[in-house]
């Protein structure tokens, strides 16, 4: 096989584009991504969830069209309204299990659609991609559960919230809300030092596209300071 190699599936027709709301932006992740081994999986996905957790809080606090809902304010309680806070968190508890409050940004009920474009960068060497690393559509089906929330609380056991995940932030709330994805394998050439086959550098190219038809929720969500 020669590298770099691409590989595009698409799903659904991409969503015409006229009235909504488009975001653009990239996630990275530099770690280990499995193909096999249930325990070993549960744990780099949760790995995963949470650089993506870091990098998506700085996409509500500063994209133009998310921030408003991470500087809105909204009553703790009712109908005490003395203590407030964020619309974020109000938005989280809808999406609460497991110890968690989880946020996915792409959802269903906000018409959201995603696509992905991941330049997939692993140690294999060439013509090895499924013999020492793994098959890569099991690893890129490992990546996929990352990015969504979790489904059962199996998934998360053993695991709590840091200071700073609450909410703890996702990209999808279901992995059937991608339209399209695209990878290009390439190899890695950093040197492996102490590092292993599993070691991947990824680049996620996520294209989101925010309906504002009538009926549209997102805005039910948003109170001023």
């Amino acid at each position: 096989m020669e590298l770099p190699y691409k590989q595009c599936i698409r799903y659904e027709a991409w969503p015409d584009e006229e009235g909504c709301i488009e975001m653009q932006f990239r996630l990275i992740y530099e770690g280990k991504l499995p193909a096999s081994g249930a325990e070993t999986q549960r744990r780099q996905k949760h790995e995963i969830r949470r650089a993506m957790h870091r990098q998506l809080l700085e996409l509500w606090r500063n994209h133009p069209f998310l921030k408003r809902f991470a500087e809105g304010r909204v009553p703790k309680n009712f109908p005490d309204l003395s203590e407030t806070v964020s619309t974020m968190y109000r938005m989280a508890e809808n999406f609460a299990r497991c110890g968690f409050r989880f946020l996915p940004l792409i959802r269903n009920s906000f018409g959201v659609a995603c696509s992905l474009d991941i330049l997939f960068l692993r140690r294999d060497e060439p013509g090895q991609l499924v013999r020492s690393g793994g098959d890569i559509d099991n690893r890129i089906k490992v990546l996929f559960d990352a990015l969504r929330m979790p489904q059962e609380c199996a998934e998360v056991r053993g695991f709590h919230p840091e200071a700073d995940e609450d909410p703890f932030l996702c990209l999808l709330e279901d992995d059937r809300l991608i339209t399209e994805f695209k990878v290009t394998t390439d190899r890695l050439l950093l040197p492996i030092g102490g590092g292993d086959v599993n070691d991947v550098h990824l680049i996620i190219h996520t294209e989101a596209l925010v309906t504002t038809n009538k009926g549209n929720t997102w805005d039910l969500f948003y109170y001023d300071k």
